[in-house]
């Protein structure tokens, strides 16, 4: 039951007069960026003015940063209450699958790091989705052995994996929680019920979606209600969605695996438009899987990251590794060589992505190898030429087998969420959460979105006779770029960060590490720092700063908008939190 109404004297929107800047055209679509542009609740408007002003926001025993302020006040009650980090997590991705439904939700997967301040310990959790046992590494090609455009393999059942966050929400509360199970879903139903203001951000995505949101009756019948475009201050409903969170409340994750919910999720995936292979026993299957933490060295601090099916902590590993070797706090974060570096060292770690790194359940990936000290020795000795590198390819990092892997073809969206939060009792916690494109399949059950993760694989299984890491297989994880990092001191936390974003998701979380390491820069003055990424050879700038001299060094510029969505919080004497002003985050504390 879904409606809404006009409401503009409902809706507080602080910062209303940010105009909605339109994402520059990518290969395919993205989502869009804008300012706060949404309803603060009035304890969070101080913080807001912060985060508008440039500056972090400061406390002393516990600090959320997260992409809506409805799901930081949702995680607020919860420390406020002696809840801890995974509690507050739960609490607020259950209001951010409501209130930011085209980034992350229930349909969804997440990538989780933990560190544990009993035990001094950093633990990772794998909430990725999972291929359909009946998936072949043909998913993704036509009739005559040609890729489809993105799109084509976007909408619809095909591209739906198993969820994995509700399992995850719930295993990490199992792991690490404090409060009351059934009381962290209070407030999504609540919102999901009583409704909520549609944002600038939502709304904008929905004008921009409209043709694809249109492909799916239940998916239309939620965002264009009568043949009309949600706009920004209507107030939306969903009470699917609420009593979804409450037989998530009353009966844990079961249900989305098992019980009714699987069910339902299944029969839309075969019932779509373009019908995917999900069944009840790829549903029963699922795993949330509890993985090592990849950990590099960078400036006398342990950076550690998810390891594979992500690519996200050894991408980031092997860029500070190679930045490492140079001297970019005395070159400055204005220095074209200092971006130079960082963006060549980035090319060459994607490289490496692209051939080696994939779901290491079914693929041998040099994890060693490719953060080895001599390996990335070696990749830095590259950098020293003043120029761009001309040609790019994989290295050859030390390999415990004979296999070769080719270059895959895969496409990776700029939608998602992330989860920033330190709690009273030390515990950091670093979440990035996503349904993979803006609105992932199109496909509702339940009052949510399910995810698109599945065009994650590579679209082609082969090149030049090799096998591509990346291609799909039955109960594969496809590779993602997400890369939830916490940043350690002395075996302590010392910065917690993330960001949605696609592939460019690796620039984002390595310029705010190099921005507050090397440059001394606050979490919000990291995080305001512009974008610039390279990732396959043209450099994208947020900005005309380094243009020219970037130019002159050999580079392909494209000057555009970068939505990242970073949340980071530092600690030291206290905590500062910060949040991206490219989306409607915000961080707080007490």
């Amino acid at each position: 039951m879904i409606s809404r109404i006009t409401a503009w004297a409902l809706a507080f929107a602080l910062g209303a007069t940010g105009a909605i800047a339109q994402e520059a055209a990518d290969a395919v679509a993205p989502e869009v960026a804008t300012e706060l542009g949404v309803r603060v609740p009035p304890i969070l408007r101080k913080a807001a003015e912060k985060k508008l002003k440039g500056e972090p926001v400061a406390a002393k025993k516990w600090m959320i940063s997260a992409a809506h302020p409805l799901a930081v006040r949702a995680g607020t009650k919860v420390l406020e209450n002696g809840g801890t980090a995974a509690d507050a997590m739960v609490a607020a991705q259950a209001v951010l699958g409501l209130v930011e439904p085209q980034s992350s939700g229930l349909g969804g997967g997440a990538f989780l790091v933990w560190y544990d301040a009993a035990s001094g310990e950093v633990t990772t959790l794998d909430g990725r989705e999972t291929a359909p046992m009946a998936a072949t590494p043909t998913l993704f090609q036509d009739e005559n052995g040609e890729r489809l455009k993105f799109f084509e393999a976007v909408v619809g059942g095909r591209s739906v994996g198993v969820p994995g966050t509700p399992m995850l929400m719930e295993v990490a509360h199992r792991k690490w929680g404090r409060s009351n199970w059934p009381d962290l879903f209070l407030y999504g139903i609540q919102h999901a019920e009583k409704g909520f203001p549609v944002s600038r951000r939502m709304a904008a995505s929905v004008a921009k979606d409209q043709e694809r949101l249109a492909s799916h009756p239940a998916t239309a019948a939620y965002f264009l209600p009568d043949g009309k475009a949600l706009a920004e201050g209507d107030i939306l409903f969903n009470l699917e969605y609420a009593n979804s969170l409450r037989i998530l409340a009353r009966q844990g994750a079961e249900p989305f695996y098992t019980g009714e919910v699987a069910a339902d999720i299944v029969a839309a995936v075969r019932g779509a438009a373009k019908p995917g292979l999900l069944s009840g026993v790829d549903m029963a299957l699922y795993q949330v899987k509890e993985r090592p933490a990849v950990c590099v060295e960078y400036r006398a601090h342990d950076v550690c990251g998810m390891g594979p099916p992500s690519s996200g902590g050894l991408t980031v590993g092997q860029i500070l590794g190679m930045a490492g070797h140079f001297d970019l706090a005395k070159m400055g974060p204005g220095s074209v060589d200092a971006w130079r570096i960082i963006g060549d060292a980035s090319r060459l770690a994607f490289a490496d992505r692209g051939r080696y790194m994939a779901d290491s359940d079914y693929v041998p990936v040099p994890v060693k190898g490719l953060l080895a000290p001599e390996y990335i020795r070696k990749r830095a000795e590259m950098l020293k030429s003043g120029k761009a590198l001309e040609d790019v390819a994989a290295g050859s990092p030390e390999y415990d087998h004979a296999l070769m892997y080719g270059n895959g073809a895969t496409f990776a969206q700029p939608s998602t969420s992330h989860i920033s939060i330190v709690d009273s009792y030390g515990n950091a916690l670093s979440m990035t959460t996503t349904i993979e494109n803006g609105f992932g399949s199109r496909v509702m059950a339940r009052g949510f979105l399910l995810n698109n993760e599945l065009t994650d694989f590579s679209f082609r299984t082969h090149a030049q006779g090799a096998p591509i890491a990346n291609r799909v297989e039955p109960g594969k994880r496809p590779r993602s770029s997400m890369a939830p990092t916490i940043v350690l001191k002395d075996g302590k936390p010392a910065l917690v960060v993330g960001s949605p974003g696609g592939s460019r998701i690796i620039g984002y979380v390595a310029k705010t590490i190099i921005a507050h390491l090397d440059w001394g820069m606050n979490v919000q003055q990291a995080i305001d720092l512009p974008n610039y990424v390279n990732r396959f050879g043209k450099f994208d700038l947020e900005d005309k700063r380094l243009k020219a001299g970037l130019e002159a060094r050999g580079f392909e510029v494209n000057v555009r908008d970068l939505n990242s969505g970073i949340h980071a919080i530092s600690i030291g004497d206290g905590l500062l939190g910060g949040a991206d002003k490219r989306r409607e985050g915000l961080a707080y504390g007490r």
